[in-house]
């Protein structure tokens, strides 16, 4: 293999130009949409060329109202004893019912269908090593779309977390994960080529995005950008409305250049990658699609304030980095709109080719072109947003000095007399000795704050702020089938529910995955669950969703958490009760929060399949 490494002023940029070896099976090369170019421009683009400013009157979507839902125990009051022994009355039963029962939603075909045909040729599995084979069958199982819900169950689930690692490393291919985060990730770019145009081409094409023009309710400045950047003048073309075909690539024509801002709404692959790489990072996984005609340019210099992997997938585009700005260095916000003036000499100037990826960090100010002989079209993953110790600090600090003012007296002594006469902007030159004293004294309190950290409700706020932000968990097809999404109850002709088998103490469970739910302990003392199961994939669509937990069940919900990935049975939860082992079990389950080992379908066929035997036998004797 032979590598080219380039280093660009004190290591701040590296390429890594190699020739990848073959990865994955041959996908169909999809042939490209090129418009015609004998249309002629339709009046949308005169007429919104004309307009000084873009008008935005799309109608905000109604959220779903804010759910509080509980999971309560029976009251251990009403626990009687018969016989000697404690026995649960019916009362308590009744008491201790799940309030929040969610049918699941069973239908053949549930998920989209594959959008692409892929025609698979063999390979020599000896060409291949072992992490090249991880990767290839991760990408099979998770970016692949599911096919109709009648293919063999597998018994033995794969692990989430293995899984997510296995897809980030094929993003990155052929570089080592550790070696990305320690020498590139948020300190430089890096620009991988493979010279394999169809590396990412199963994510998306442009006949897809034809298509999901047609088929789909795609609606301006909501889900579509139309932009230009000439002679440093940025322009935004948006009319209010759909997002119809005809007037997209009558822009397009016009050199606009198109921006799908929330593909995975639209495109399962895409949202499949990115709620994957969420269990890696612990953060929402966002993405941008761009589509870029020819001899064109979308976008001013600018910065953003997120982590950036760009994986092209068409055409070619020219990109070329800048250094930060001496303050803006792992940015919080994104930048205005720079002058070319202001930017500097790049460092580092390359083209992206189909299959190639570059990743740059929060802050990199950066702009790209497509030269005169192609389009481009190409993916931006985006992580890593206000996810820094300023953020985790910013909700810890209010935390430990709430509890060290609980706690210490001296944080709730009055302020000294005078002191306005000697600290503020006015004062801010004086070098006093009241001043000295009062700095001191601040640096005491602080030092004090020490012995007051609170980092787990620190933590837990992060987590519920991500939640909010997180796309729904993707599901295998196989972790369909062990949870709500496909199995239970199931309705069939004449009305009549096809009953299964309940969960039971022998049941294996799991959570379905690590960062789906927070257990949080509030101020008033109740313990809720935040959860990301039924978040929608447009961004904060829906309102915060949670539970209030029982304190009797929160061992168990614990235990659950800390078993994951592994599977733990559920008589083994840590309370006392079976009854309440089984209704915490169950009332997850039917949240979504878990899935079971097997089908509770297969269960219930192997159980009746036995009493059937049993039967048999007691009538032969």
């Amino acid at each position: 293999m032979d590598n080219d490494v380039r280093c660009f002023e004190d290591d701040f940029v590296i390429i890594d130009k190699r020739n990848v070896s073959e990865k994955f099976d041959e996908l169909s090369q999809a042939p490209n949409n090129h418009m015609r170019q004998d249309t002629e421009p339709m009046s949308a683009y005169a007429m919104q060329k004309r307009k000084a400013e873009q008008l935005s009157n799309v109608s905000k979507k109604l959220k779903q109202q804010h759910l509080s839902q509980k999971i309560v125990a029976p009251n251990p009051n009403l626990e009687v004893k018969k016989n000697g022994k404690q026995v649960t009355t019916k009362k308590n039963q009744v008491n201790g019912k799940c309030t929040f029962n969610v049918a699941g939603k069973f239908r053949k075909n549930n998920v989209i269908r594959n959008l692409r045909s892929t025609k698979n040729k063999k390979k020599n599995k000896k060409d291949l090593d072992k992490t090249q084979l991880s990767i290839k069958n991760t990408k099979k199982k998770q970016l692949n779309n599911e096919k109709d819900c009648k293919s063999k169950i597998n018994h033995h689930h794969f692990n989430p977390i293995k899984e997510s690692t296995n897809i980030f490393e094929w993003l990155i291919y052929p570089f080592k994960v550790e070696d990305f985060l320690m020498n590139n990730f948020e300190k430089r770019p890096v620009h991988i080529q493979r010279n394999k145009p169809s590396y990412y081409l199963s994510l998306v094409s442009t006949p897809l995005l034809d298509e999901i023009l047609r088929e789909k309710n795609v609606l301006f400045t909501k889900n579509i950008d139309i932009t230009s950047y000439t002679n440093g003048v940025r322009e935004t073309y948006n009319p209010t409305g759909r997002a119809v075909p005809n007037a997209v690539w009558d822009y397009y024509m016009n050199k606009c250049s198109v921006r799908m801002l929330n593909p995975q709404t639209f495109i399962h692959k895409i949202y499949m990658l990115n709620a994957t790489l969420q269990e890696y990072f612990g953060c929402f996984v966002g993405s941008n699609l761009y589509l870029t005609p020819p001899g064109s340019q979308g976008f001013a210099p600018h910065y953003d304030d997120i982590e950036a992997f760009v994986l092209q997938v068409e055409g070619k585009k020219r990109w070329r980095l800048y250094r930060p700005p001496n303050k803006s260095y792992l940015a919080r916000y994104s930048s205005r709109n720079f002058d070319e003036s202001e930017i500097g000499e790049p460092i580092l100037d390359t083209i992206l080719q189909a299959g190639d990826l570059l990743y740059f960090p929060r802050g990199t100010i950066h702009q790209a072109e497509t030269a005169d002989d192609t389009h481009s079209l190409h993916i931006t993953l985006s992580v890593y947003q206000k996810n820094s110790w300023y953020d985790f600090l910013e909700k810890l600090l209010p935390l430990t000095l709430k509890r060290a003012a609980e706690s210490n007296y001296n944080f709730r002594t009055g302020l000294p007399l005078d002191y306005l006469k000697y600290v503020g902007t006015a004062h801010s030159t004086s070098n006093g000795q009241a001043r000295k004293i009062f700095e001191e004294k601040i640096k005491t309190f602080f030092g004090l704050l020490i012995d007051y950290i609170d980092v787990d409700s620190a933590a837990d706020l992060m987590a519920k702020s991500h939640i909010h932000d997180f796309l729904p968990p993707a599901l295998t097809l196989e972790e369909q089938q062990c949870s709500v999404a496909r199995d239970g109850d199931i309705m069939t002709q004449n009305g009549n529910v096809k009953r299964c088998v309940q969960i039971e103490s022998d049941t294996m469970i799991r959570l379905i995955r690590s960062h789906c739910i927070r257990l949080m302990k509030e101020e008033d003392g109740i313990f809720r669950i935040y959860y990301s199961t039924e978040n929608s994939k447009e961004y904060h669509e829906y309102e915060l969703q949670f539970l209030e937990v029982d304190e009797d069940f929160v061992a168990a919900v614990k235990e659950i958490i800390r078993c994951y990935p592994k599977f733990i049975r559920v008589r083994d939860l840590p309370i006392e009760y079976e009854e309440y082992k089984i209704q915490i079990a169950k009332d997850l389950w039917e949240k979504g929060l878990l899935i079971t080992d097997i089908p509770r379908r297969n269960s219930a066929s192997k159980k009746n399949k036995k009493n059937s035997i049993t039967k048999k036998e007691l009538l032969k004797r």
